[in-house]
């Protein structure tokens, strides 16, 4: 099974940025963690802060890795250009957000990506994206 994880902008930065928010831990760190918790599965990592680069890697994998778990950042709230994306390939996407949007600003509580997902885990910190890897292994079950 292949996964593609994806983090959009200003997400390199986890770790060091707003920790009372999105905690203390590196995405390198936290991916180096679901890699031993998960051997099975191939889990590529892409981060860019360029819209059209989340686009290419959606288009990339999209038509042949078993998912994709996409915490867009700030694009969740402005891009339709990723969603339409999203709604042209076949491979399931998981939207994930480290913090609960729903309980920040108001501009955070819209999703121009979720009705593209097949579902959305917010909240969780850093563990949200091992909730999404348990989410496509059960869709992978059900094919």
């Amino acid at each position: 099974m292949k996964i593609q994880i994806i983090n959009g902008p200003n997400l390199n930065l986890l770790g060091r940025r707003e920790p009372e928010v999105y905690g203390s831990q590196s995405s390198e760190a936290y991916l180096e963690i679901l890699r031993q918790t998960y051997p099975s599965i191939t889990l590529d990592y892409f981060q860019s802060n360029i819209e059209g680069e989340i686009i290419d890697m959606i288009q990339k994998v999209g038509f042949e890795y078993h998912g994709i778990i996409l915490n867009a950042g700030a694009y969740t709230h402005t891009s339709i250009a990723i969603g339409d994306a999203i709604k042209a390939i076949t491979s399931p996407v998981i939207e994930v957000h480290i913090s609960n949007v729903y309980a920040r600003e108001e501009f955070r509580k819209h999703s121009h990506i979720s009705s593209s997902c097949r579902g959305i885990i917010s909240g969780f910190g850093m563990y949200s994206y091992s909730l999404a890897i348990s989410a496509l292994l059960e869709i992978a079950k059900k094919k």
